[in-house]
């Protein structure tokens, strides 16, 4: 599992230790509140940017995938308000999902213990049957003028592994675009490598209006997490010159996470370990069909460097 699905790069890599010491002669650590910012968090976002399968994505940056799911709640509930849709506030979920443990995504999440026992939850939120597209389309027919976003995982990691039907996602798509409602792919696992493509997104030929990250952004070597908001979210939060979004954490942009992420994704992009994913992926589903057809295990799923037996 690489530790828990994000170190790509391996450990102990010198020159990711070079990094965060040069950034650190430079610039240990300072807010990015406005105005002020600093030129590796300013790169990082343009890097993510050029990267997501999104138009004119802006990038905002945080330090774990938990706070990367709950800026996506909040910023798609406000940017619904700012398009002039206040009542458009429910987030929709699937069953299985994992959204972190932050109170928006432990509310949002399809796994039910990991929702018991922290008292009321954040509000608003339905959780439908895993997989099945005809479940959603039911819940956007009864509230769909309150539906903010849809919030996804294109491949369920935590939940036990579970790769989408063929289309699940597209129609998925589909719904959200026929409602005005938003498309967030949590890629917190999925994302940078781990399914044989930079995003699951990619992988499954999904444009989302949202991605969350973490994880393999960094190969583990500094926690730092994100989302990245194409071009719909955008203009609904552009389209107020006096909007200011009043969201964000003491260490988002830290200098010295974004420089250890760049360094991670150059040497993803040297070493072709995005593709390398691919053959991992066919060595470990070889192995464990092999399992499967000893009856030692029943069946197996997975994709890319993502696989579970059962």
């Amino acid at each position: 599992m690489a530790s828990l699905w994000y170190q790509n790069i391996g450990h102990g890599r010198l020159e990711m230790t070079e990094a965060i010491v040069a950034q650190l002669d430079k610039l240990a650590g300072y807010h990015t509140f406005a105005p002020f910012t600093n030129e590796p968090s300013e790169q990082l976002a343009e890097t993510i940017s050029e990267m997501v399968p999104m138009d004119r994505a802006l990038v905002f940056l945080c330090t774990s995938g938990s706070e990367a799911v709950d800026s996506a709640m909040k910023i798609t509930r406000v940017a619904q308000r700012e398009a002039g849709h206040p009542e458009r506030q429910t987030i929709i979920s699937r069953e299985r999902g994992y959204h972190g443990v932050a109170y928006g995504g432990t509310s949002a999440q399809g796994i039910p213990v990991n929702r018991e026992g922290f008292g009321p939850l954040v509000g608003r939120t339905i959780n439908v049957p895993s997989d099945n597209v005809e479940a959603v389309s039911h819940v956007f027919d009864e509230f769909g003028g309150e539906i903010a976003a849809v919030l996804t995982e294109p491949v369920q990691g935590a939940g036990g592994v579970f790769p989408p039907p063929v289309e699940y996602l597209d129609g998925i798509r589909r719904l959200c675009d026929q409602h005005g409602a938003y498309l967030i792919m949590d890629e917190v696992i999925c994302g940078f490598g781990r399914t044989g493509f930079w995003f699951g997104s990619d992988r499954y030929g999904i444009r989302p209006d949202m991605i969350t990250f973490a994880k393999a952004v960094s190969s583990g070597y500094i926690p730092l997490g994100g989302v990245a908001i194409g071009s719909s979210v955008r203009e609904a939060l552009e389209a107020n010159e006096g909007f200011i979004l009043k969201h964000g954490h003491t260490y988002s942009g830290h200098p010295v996470a974004a420089v250890v992420v760049l360094k991670a994704i150059e040497i993803q992009r040297a070493e072709d370990l995005v593709d390398r994913a691919n053959v991992i992926g066919d060595r470990l589903s070889a192995g464990l069909q092999s399992l499967a057809d000893d009856g030692t295990i029943d069946h197996i799923r997975g994709v890319g460097a993502v696989w579970g037996p059962r």
